[in-house]
């Protein structure tokens, strides 16, 4: 069961990628791609996973050692689990990249190809987003309206 479930679990988010990549303006992308509840189908795989090796995971993330999360992630229902995390976080991530993208102004020619980088490699498809947004012009004047809008501290 392990195995199959590693194998869907990348498929499960593969749709909501899509959306946001190849039509990014369709109104049913916008709907869909609003709600947090996107990325439940591997975190389902995750919560079917976990009670299986609860007592381990839980060592291993609340006593961080490197050979403990080694030994972990060298089992087959520790790196799907993994797996599945990863794919979760990594489409929430694309999602809040997406939305703030289109709140501020950045063009989906920029946003394309750093949503498939942070599909492959997460944080730095997170750094590359920064980035754009930072030398975005419709993006910078929308934080500096948000900067002037803050009451002083």
């Amino acid at each position: 069961m392990t195995g199959a479930l590693f194998e869907v679990t990348f498929y499960l988010a593969a749709p909501f990628w899509a959306l946001m990549i190849v039509a990014p303006r369709w109104r049913w992308t916008t709907r869909v791609i609003g709600s947090p509840w996107i990325a439940l189908p591997p975190l389902l795989v995750y919560l079917t996973l976990a009670p299986g090796d609860f007592a381990e995971l839980w060592t291993v993330v609340s006593r961080p050692d490197l050979e403990a999360l080694r030994a972990f992630l060298s089992s087959a229902d520790g790196a799907a689990m993994i797996w599945a995390h990863l794919i979760a976080f990594d489409l929430f991530i694309g999602r809040w990249m997406y939305l703030d993208a289109r709140r501020r102004g950045v063009p989906h020619l920029a946003l394309a190809p750093v949503l498939v980088l942070t599909i492959l490699l997460s944080p730095i498809g997170l750094l590359a987003y920064l980035l754009v947004r930072a030398v975005t012009p419709e993006a910078r004047r929308l934080h500096d309206r948000e900067r002037e809008d803050q009451p002083a501290q």
